[in-house]
């Protein structure tokens, strides 16, 4: 799943003449490519005396907190402009003299038409997924979203991959809310959660899990995280592992959460600062730590091997770099389940690093097993 489809930012708007018009709130509007339709929201704020905005296409990601942060974006007279780097998308248009409507063309290769209209109460497209939402202070000016989809019995807090919100998960909690109350945190810096400048280290974002647990008031829950989150995860199992029942590593037991030094790990690319501070995605892979204990039960689900997809399959390069990143990621899992003895291992092939959607039954199935075998709260 590309970063493109699940990556959300804010960001600070460029300067530029400001309009009569307030254009703060949600706007949205379908586009009529070859194939599809495909609806986009644009959340524009206002944010020290300029603006901030975050661009969302609902139907290319499941997360519908995950967005796209425009690297430009210009209001003059009524010509709106803005650009999306990572799509190598921009788009052009004018905003109407009631400012309830932006029409312009969106440009990706083809130039395609789109009308942006501000959402009112009755017209706004909401989340379908069935969910509460409520934002927990953690830290110094910093909220965290959290995500409630019910449940009764021992709690379980699901915690996001880089460039993802906790609605990621949107239709993979509800299916454990038979047996445990579950909860989804979005860290700093994505989806409606605050995004300072700092506070972006691997032990920092584990304190604001901690502070968030403390706020929802839950007893030793079960912590689930994919991807980076296995950083949090580790975090908190090498420093304050009295505070959780259990840690389940979703394709999460990389280098970021288990250091081993004979393991070669190369960085992953990271997006580039969009203003004088960096991009928090930036700031999550800078902040990495190297956590080498990590106590308490501990499930480790790796998707290996990975499947690789079609376009890497058929393309003889990108088929040799994925076998690579192949030999590496079967090493780390192997340090892993060496180092950390107590881990219950498990490898699901030719699975895909969202694993809990593309091994949605096997994963379950670990989980609520896992889970059961933990001592009683």
């Amino acid at each position: 799943m590309k970063r493109a489809h699940a990556m959300i930012g804010l960001l600070m708007l460029a300067a530029g003449a400001l309009p009569a018009q307030d254009v703060a709130g949600v706007w949205q509007g379908t586009l009529n490519p070859p194939g599809p339709q495909l609806r986009f929201i644009l959340r524009v704020a206002k944010n020290d005396g300029g603006w901030k905005a975050s661009l969302y296409s609902i139907d290319q990601s499941p997360d519908w907190g995950a967005g796209m942060a425009a690297s430009s974006f210009t209001l003059q007279g009524s010509a709106v402009k803005f650009a999306i780097e990572e799509i190598r998308a921009s788009y052009e248009g004018r905003l109407s003299a009631d400012g309830s409507t932006m029409t312009g063309t969106l440009i990706q290769g083809l130039p395609l038409r789109l009308e942006l209209r501000r959402a009112t109460k009755d017209t706004a497209w909401s989340d379908p997924a069935q969910h509460s939402i409520q934002f927990v202070t953690v830290d110094k000016d910093v909220k965290l979203e959290v995500l409630d989809w019910g449940g009764t019995g021992r709690p379980l807090v699901m915690l996001a991959g880089l460039g993802n919100s906790a609605h990621i998960f949107d239709k993979f909690a509800p299916k454990l809310t038979g047996a445990y109350h579950v909860y989804g945190v979005t860290r700093r810096g994505f989806g409606d959660s605050s995004a300072p400048n700092s506070g972006y280290s691997a032990d920092r974002l584990g304190e604001d899990v901690l502070a968030a647990i403390n706020a929802l008031k839950l007893t030793k829950p079960v912590l689930a995280g994919h991807s980076i989150a296995g950083e949090e995860l580790s975090s908190i199992g090498s420093r304050h592992p009295g505070k959780v029942a259990g840690l389940i590593y979703l394709d999460a037991g990389y280098f970021y959460a288990y250091y081993d030094p004979s393991v070669k790990q190369p960085m992953p690319p990271i997006p580039p600062p969009t203003d004088d501070s960096p991009h928090p995605a930036a700031g999550v892979m800078a902040g990495t730590q190297k956590y080498v204990s990590i106590r308490g039960p501990i499930l480790a689900i790796f998707a290996l091997p990975h499947d690789p997809g079609p376009a890497v399959a058929d393309n003889p390069d990108q088929l040799a770099a994925f076998k690579d990143q192949e030999s590496i990621a079967d090493s780390q899992s192997k340090a892993f389940e060496k180092g950390l003895p107590s881990a219950k291992v498990i490898r699901l092939p030719n699975a895909n690093h969202f694993v809990f959607i593309s091994n949605e039954a096997d994963v379950l199935r670990e989980m609520i097993a896992f889970i059961g075998g933990l001592k009683k709260p």
